[in-house]
C-alpha cells in the first residue's frame, strides 16, 4: 500500500525507476545481464578487476620461447625464387663457441623461470674470477663475456646447463622473429631529423628553415609544458624490431638472412627470439 501511495504521489516514472533499482539489487553478480560486462577491458582468465588486470599485464614480459644472441654482419639483397622481387636483408651471424646455456632459473630457487645464455667470446684476462667461476660451474670453458636471460613460462625439458643452442636449427625459413639491439647513435639532432617535423620556407628571406616553431602560449600558461619534443640526443637506445621474416638459413656459415633492417651497426650484438604473436604464443 505504501508503494502504491508513493507511485500515485510522485508519478509513474519515479515509481518505475525505483522498482527497477530494487529488482536489480536483488540479482546476484552471476545473474546480471552479460551485456553490462562487455564494456570492460578484456581480461585474462581469473582476473576479476581492472586493478588486477594492470598487475596481470606484467606477465607479458615472458618471451615466446628461448632465444639466442647473434652478431650483425651487414645488409645485402636477396632475389625471390621467381627473380621478380628483390628483398633487402640483414645477415646475422653466430659465433661457433657462443649461445651456451650457463644457467637455468626456476621459480623454486630464483622466484621466476628463465634460461640464461652466454655469448661473445673474449679474453680470459679481462674477465673477473666470479665470472669465470660462473661459466666453469656450467661446464663452459670459453670466456664468454655476455649473458642474457630469456624469461619463459615453462622450461623446456630438452634444455640443460652447458648445452649449446644451434640457431640454424631453431629458426627455419619463413619463421617470424623479434630482433633487439642498441640503435645507432646519431648524436645531438634537431627536431626535423629526430621527430620528422616539417621544415619552414626554404626560399630567400626566411630565417626559420629548420627551426622548431612555437613551443607554447604566452601569458597562459607562461611556461613550456613538460614532455614537449625538442632537439636532443638521438639513437643509442634499446630497440626491438618485431615480426621479421627469416628468408634464408645458411647452416654452413652459421648465419641467417632476415628481411628488413635491424638495430645497430655491423658488429653489434643482437638478441633473437621467436616472434610474439597475439593469439598464438602469448
Amino acid at each position: 500500500m505504501a508503494m502504491t501511495a508513493a507511485c500515485s504521489n510522485t508519478g509513474s516514472r519515479a515509481c518505475m525507476d525505483a522498482g527497477l533499482r530494487s529488482s536489480f539489487r536483488g540479482l546476484s553478480l552471476s545473474a546480471r545481464p552479460a551485456a553490462s560486462v562487455q564494456h570492460l577491458t578484456p581480461l585474462r582468465a581469473g582476473v576479476q578487476s581492472r586493478r588486477n588486470a594492470r598487475l596481470q599485464i606484467q606477465a607479458g614480459s615472458f618471451e615466446a620461447g628461448v632465444g639466442v644472441m647473434g652478431t650483425k654482419a651487414g645488409m645485402t639483397q636477396i632475389f625471390s625464387d621467381d627473380g621478380l622481387l628483390c628483398n633487402p636483408v640483414t645477415i646475422i651471424g653466430f659465433e661457433d663457441s657462443g649461445n651456451k646455456i650457463s644457467m637455468i632459473k626456476t621459480a623454486d630457487t630464483d622466484g621466476y623461470t628463465a634460461v640464461q645464455v652466454a655469448y661473445k667470446e673474449g679474453k680470459a684476462k679481462n674477465m673477473k674470477k666470479p665470472e669465470m667461476g660462473h661459466l666453469k660451474k656450467a661446464g663452459i670453458d670459453a670466456p664468454l663475456t655476455q649473458l642474457t636471460e630469456f624469461r619463459v613460462k615453462e622450461i623446456p625439458a630438452e634444455y640443460e646447463v652447458g648445452q649449446q643452442l644451434n640457431p640454424c636449427e631453431m629458426f627455419q625459413e619463413g619463421d617470424l622473429i623479434d630482433v633487439a639491439g642498441t640503435s645507432t647513435g646519431k648524436g645531438f639532432q634537431g627536431t626535423v631529423k629526430r621527430y620528422g617535423m616539417a621544415v619552414g620556407p626554404m626560399s630567400h628571406g626566411s630565417k626559420s628553415h629548420r627551426e622548431r616553431g612555437s613551443v607554447g602560449a604566452s601569458a597562459t600558461p607562461s611556461r613550456i609544458l613538460p614532455g614537449l619534443r625538442m632537439a636532443g640526443k638521438m639513437g643509442n637506445k634499446r630497440v626491438k624490431q618485431r615480426k621479421l621474416k627469416v628468408l634464408k638459413v645458411f647452416p654452413e656459415l652459421n648465419a641467417i638472412a632476415v628481411k628488413g633492417a635491424v638495430p645497430g651497426k655491423p658488429g653489434h650484438t643482437l638478441t633473437i627470439t621467436p616472434a610474439k604473436i597475439v593469439g598464438k604464443n602469448i
